[in-house]
């Protein structure tokens, strides 16, 4: 994991926030939804990448909130 990169994972039934590198739960949610508004402030405060991972514990969505190497139009 990246260590600027905030991830949304499964954690035993409710769902933790982690910074990349980190073991230790940022925050610890019962619902994924939870998790995931709090994981995206963290992402825009730090400008860095949000990846939410499923249950079964795979990346199923990413965004990023600055720092983007490619500027795109729209």
């Amino acid at each position: 994991m990246n260590k600027k990169s905030i991830h949304v994972l499964p954690n035993q039934g409710n769902w933790s926030v982690q910074t990349g590198g980190s073991k230790k739960a940022y925050r610890i949610t019962s619902t994924q939804k939870e998790a995931i508004d709090i994981a995206k402030q963290v992402a825009k405060n730090n400008k860095s990448e949000l990846l939410i991972h499923g249950k079964n514990g795979q990346i199923r969505e990413k965004n990023s909130y600055g720092n983007d190497p490619i500027k795109i139009k729209g």
